[in-house]
């Protein structure tokens, strides 16, 4: 398949993407996924960070719920509310397939010990579900996250790339059309208040989004440290 991009029009999330180019393509191109492109994956390193990872999107379901919160209370349109049920939906279904995967992998969810990034990035997301905290920020950090995700899953299954079998079903969950259109939802919808926000507040949404990349990075770079 070929690589699909995301974003089909101008915003302020591509244009933040292209500012931030090194950053994103640190997030979407790290040597971990390109390692699970090419098929030289040290398989413990998989196992390490799905553990971590799974810690991490225990954290992101309550701050879903937060950003969904924010919604109903501040959006202009009705319609996000019904995209973020939605996207928790499905959430509920990745969480089964999350441990689905664990035990195909040994990996024991209930004994793992969180590390430091895994902590930090859990830390950034409690804080990101305050009250103090605009829909618009919370929404964009979401929006980058899962874009990023996409992407980088969505290269790994490009033509000509050798991933483990053993890995194929998990990068075709994440680098699906389905969770394209998630994110390209996702990002209309912050492109859009973007676009009305004060400056401030999207000053702001552009200070987390960079944070946001920042702590995928490590979290990727943590997978691959020795412990």
């Amino acid at each position: 398949m070929e690589g699909k991009q995301v974003i089909e029009k101008a915003g302020m999330i591509e244009t933040w993407i292209r500012k931030h180019t090194l950053l994103y393509t640190g997030a979407t191109r790290h040597p971990f996924l390109l390692s699970i492109r090419d098929g030289t994956l040290d398989f413990s390193s998989f196992k390490k960070w799905l553990g971590q990872n799974f810690i991490v999107f225990r954290t992101l379901l309550p701050f879903v719920a937060s950003v969904l919160l924010k919604a109903w209370k501040d959006s202009d349109e009705k319609s996000d509310v019904d995209m973020l049920l939605n996207i928790m939906a499905s959430m509920n279904h990745e969480n089964s397939c999350f441990k689905t995967d664990a035990s195909k992998w040994s990996v024991s969810l209930t004994s793992v010990v969180p590390q430091k990034a895994t902590l930090e990035y859990c830390r950034f997301l409690e804080s990101l579900g305050s009250t103090e905290v605009e829909y618009v920020v919370a929404l964009t950090v979401f929006c980058i996250m899962e874009t990023a995700f996409y992407e980088g899953f969505a290269h790994c299954l490009e033509d000509g790339t050798k991933i483990p079998e053993e890995l194929t079903e998990f990068c075709q969950r994440y680098g699906s059309d389905g969770f394209r259109r998630q994110c390209q939802a996702l990002q209309n919808a912050a492109n859009r208040l973007l676009e009305k926000a004060p400056n401030d507040v999207r000053s702001k949404a552009e200070v987390n989004l960079v944070k946001g990349l920042e702590h995928e990075i490590e979290l990727w770079n943590m997978s691959r440290r020795e412990v």
